[in-house]
């Protein structure tokens, strides 16, 4: 509890009111917007970066409560320190519980950044070797929490990584039908990182093949190292 309460006073002495008036109007915070309620403490991600790497060894029960803050840069701490325990770890059994823990406190990971910086990190990474993995992208996929259908999308980051594509493109189709905008922009991002790191072609081939049924807020996100000609192609169709 004391390494938990240095913490959060470091992290209280590095915020900045004029940066946390512009973070809360970047992050959608007012009634009704997708950030609704959201609190900021005015701190970048470099320097809540910085400071969590210190308390890395913070138990998973401290971690709980910092997630539970109403302050969104204690969660983002709450979840670099849960980052770094993930990869710190060397055996199975430990990758699981945080695993376990990160889906159990997925209320909590409530915005685009929070779930952007560690998805594909703790949970993605996971999935590469599960044989769960179905389960749970479907399952997140469904949900009619925002933050969870990102999560599912998002995810699929690390098998990107990792050279596949086929989890991406599952999911986008499953998404396809999503009514929000952070869901189209998602997919258009882990559509566009499969055609930079793994295969234009491929991409190309799946654009053709869904074009009819995507966002064009995806379609335009995906196409962003594309040509302008190639570009004109696929936004004409």
């Amino acid at each position: 509890m004391i390494s938990l309460e240095l913490l959060k006073r470091e992290l209280k002495t590095l915020g900045s009111l004029d940066k946390a008036k512009i973070l809360q109007y970047f992050f959608k915070t007012k009634p009704g917007q997708y950030g609704a309620g959201d609190v900021f403490l005015g701190i970048t991600v470099p320097l809540v970066r910085q400071t969590a790497k210190k308390y890395v060894n913070l138990s998973l029960s401290d971690i709980s409560l910092l997630l539970k803050s109403k302050f969104h840069e204690f969660r983002l701490a709450a979840l670099l320190i849960l980052v770094l325990k993930y990869e710190k770890a060397t055996d199975l059994k430990t990758k699981k519980e945080i695993v376990d823990f990160y889906l159990k406190h997925s209320f909590w990971i409530n915005n685009w950044d929070l779930v952007d910086l560690s998805v594909y990190k703790i949970l993605g990474n996971y999935l590469l070797t599960s044989k769960d993995k179905d389960d749970i992208l479907n399952r997140l996929a469904n949900s009619s929490y925002l933050w969870e259908r990102r999560m599912a999308i998002v995810s699929t980051y690390a098998f990107i990584k990792s050279g596949r594509y086929q989890e991406t493109f599952l999911i986008s189709k499953k998404l396809m039908k999503d009514d929000h905008d952070l869901i189209h922009k998602a997919i258009g991002w882990m559509l566009r990182e499969v055609g930079k790191r793994i295969s234009k072609e491929k991409l190309e081939k799946f654009l053709i093949k869904n074009i009819s049924g995507m966002p064009r807020v995806s379609l335009r996100y995906a196409l962003e190292h594309f040509s302008q000609k190639d570009r004109q192609y696929f936004l004409k169709k």
